[in-house]
Order: structure tokens, then sequence, then C-alpha cells
């Protein structure tokens, strides 16, 4: 079987801003580095993640190491 390719272009990442506790797991654990603690807190007054889309994979670290279930990412599938 052959694993899918997965490319920037077609991948986002999407923070839930009111759940992010600002933990950094999803930080460290990407292995692109595309994310990184932002200056923009949500209404409880925690530093949010943002992302730099066009170093993203897509691999979904970020949402499986996120305790909160606050970030996902948006991929889509190019035919091969």
């Amino acid at each position: 079987m052959r694993e899918a390719k997965r490319d920037s272009k077609n991948s986002r990442v999407h923070v839930i801003a009111e759940s992010c506790k600002g933990c950094r797991f999803c930080i460290e654990f990407c292995p692109k580095h595309a994310l990184y603690q932002s200056t923009q807190t949500n209404t409880k007054g925690y530093y949010i993640v943002a992302s730099e889309d066009t170093k993203c994979n897509g691999c979904g670290t970020c949402s499986m190491v996120c305790p909160e279930f606050a970030i996902y990412v948006d991929s889509t599938e190019e035919a091969a």
C-alpha cells in the first residue's frame, strides 16, 4: 500500500481560540515548526496558537497532542 503524499498547499491548521489554553504541546511536537504562540489572547486570557500554513505538511500531530481538542488540520488529498 502506498502512503498518501501530504502537501502544504492542501493543508490548513485551524485553532479553536476559546478552547486553546496555550500549553504549547502542538508547538513543541510539530515536525515542521509550523506553529507558534501568537500575541492574541482568548477571552480567558490565554495566548493562543497560530500557524504558518505554508510550512504545514498536514500530518495532524498537533491535533493528536492537544489535550483540549482545540486544533485540527483540514487536508484535501489529491488524486494519485
